[in-house]
C-alpha cells in the first residue's frame, strides 16, 4: 500500500546578500511563484510552497494544475526527495519513481550500454536486475549496433529513446511525471504512448502536472490546483478541470 500524507507543509528558499528590511513586517505576494518574505533573522526567503495539507492513497491519479511558477515542479521534487519541508510535515510510504528528467546521469562519453546502468543505477535498480533486462531495453530502443558507440554521437531522437527505454523499465509504486512523455518519431511514439499507458496502470499512486485539459480529465481521478504555492483547489478532476480551464 502506498500513501502520501503531507500536513501544513511549507517549502522556503532563503536569497542570500539581499536587503531585507523592507520585508520584515509584511509578506509580498509576487505576480509569479509563490512569496517573497522574511525569515525571524531577517533574511529573504521565497517561500515556494505554503500550507500543504493532503492525503493521497492507492488508485489515486493525480493531475497538477496551475500557471508556471505555482508550485508544480518544487511539488514534485518535494515528492521525490530533493526537497525537504521547511515546516510543516510529510509522511510517504512506497516506493517512488521520477520521470520528470529522464536525461539525469547521462554521460554522453559513454556508450549506450553503459548508461544503461548509469540511468538504471541512478532509479535504484540493481546492476543484477539491469542485466536480466538490458537486452528488453536494447530492444526497445531500437538503437541496433549504435548501442555500443559513444552516447555524443546520436542524434536528439536517439538518445531521447535511450533515455526513455531505461526510465521506464520501472514499476514503482508512486510515479511522478511532468507532463506526459512522447519521444521519437511516429512508429516509436505509439510504442513509447503504450509503455507509458502500462507504467500508469501498474503503478499505486500517480501524481502528474500538466498544461492539459485532456491529459488531466483522461488519465486521472483527482486533481489539485496551485496558485502562488498554495492549494487553491482539490477535488475531482472534473471538478477543477472546470474550474481552472474557464
Amino acid at each position: 500500500m502506498a500513501t502520501i500524507e503531507f500536513n501544513n507543509v511549507c517549502v522556503d528558499f532563503p536569497i542570500y546578500n539581499a536587503n531585507g528590511r523592507s520585508l520584515k513586517k509584511r509578506l509580498i505576494q509576487v505576480a509569479t511563484g509563490g512569496q517573497l518574505g522574511a525569515d525571524q533573522t531577517g533574511r529573504v526567503v521565497v517561500r515556494a510552497l505554503e500550507g500543504l495539507t493532503f492525503t493521497l492513497k492507492d488508485g489515486d491519479r493525480v493531475g497538477l494544475l496551475g500557471h508556471n511558477g505555482a508550485g508544480k515542479s518544487t511539488l514534485l521534487r518535494l515528492l521525490s526527495g530533493v526537497y525537504e519541508p521547511s515546516s510543516g510535515s510529510s509522511r510517504i510510504i512506497g516506493e517512488i519513481g521520477s520521470l520528470i528528467d529522464i536525461s539525469l546521469g547521462i554521460d554522453p562519453e559513454a556508450n549506450g550500454r553503459e548508461n544503461i546502468f548509469l540511468r538504471g543505477g541512478l532509479l535504484g535498480m540493481k546492476k543484477s536486475d539491469i542485466s536480466k533486462q538490458i537486452n528488453d531495453i536494447i530492444e526497445f530502443s531500437e538503437l541496433g549496433d549504435f548501442i555500443d558507440m559513444p552516447l555524443r554521437t546520436y542524434s536528439t531522437g536517439m538518445h531521447l529513446r535511450l533515455a526513455f527505454a531505461v526510465s521506464t523499465i520501472v514499476r514503482p509504486e508512486i510515479l511522478l511525471m511532468d507532463e506526459w512523455l512522447s519521444v521519437g518519431d511516429e512508429g516509436f511514439r505509439h510504442k513509447a504512448e503504450a509503455r507509458m499507458s502500462e507504467l500508469v496502470q501498474s503503478t499505486n499512486i500517480l501524481v502528474i502536472a500538466s498544461h492539459s485539459r485532456e491529459l488531466v480529465m483522461n488519465t486521472c481521478n483527482r486533481a489539485i490546483w496551485l496558485e502562488h504555492g498554495k492549494v487553491r483547489m482539490d477535488g475531482t478532476s472534473q471538478e477543477v478541470c472546470a474550474a481552472y480551464f474557464t
